[in-house]
């Protein structure tokens, strides 16, 4: 955790942190952490996910306070999008909510014949839960062996 960082309430009972937890000094820093992700990431530059652009803008203000590089573009993939371009493509009706896209991160899963994402909300396997999805959605093919059991309802 940085020093002035805000500590939200509702983000905390999210993720199922304690304040105690994420001040924990023996836990590597904000700046360890995005290095470690950019130095995984250095092949590919490009971030996907359910949220993206909101992952996409933490991680670049923990990399600009680290004063690390950041190699990413604006521009990233978004499984909402992703999604419901396959439901349509299938001429399937995509859910709705108040004249609202009900497609959620739960709804892409199940979709994608996975499980709802567990809670607490856990950001690793919420991206292996992710690219498990975007595997189906794009290759039609299972990714991740913890995901092999589920079958792909279109295939």
């Amino acid at each position: 955790m940085w020093d002035g960082a805000h500590i939200d309430e509702d983000a905390l009972a999210v993720n199922g942190f304690k304040e105690e937890e994420i001040k924990d000094k023996t836990k590597k820093s904000e700046g360890d952490l995005v290095a470690e992700f950019l130095k995984w990431a250095k092949e590919d530059h490009m971030i996907a996910g359910h949220n993206p652009s909101f992952d996409r803008d933490f991680l670049r203000h923990a990399a600009m306070r680290a004063h690390l590089n950041w190699p990413f573009a604006h521009r990233t993939i978004d499984s909402h999008s992703v999604c419901w371009t396959h439901m349509t493509l299938q001429k399937i009706k995509p859910p709705m909510k108040n004249q609202r896209s009900a497609l959620d991160l739960d709804a892409v899963l199940v979709y994608c014949g996975l499980p709802e994402e567990p809670n607490p909300h856990n950001a690793l396997v919420g991206a292996q839960m992710e690219a498990e999805g975007f595997s189906r959605l794009l290759d039609n093919k299972k990714l991740l062996e913890e995901f092999e059991k589920y079958e792909i309802p279109w295939v």
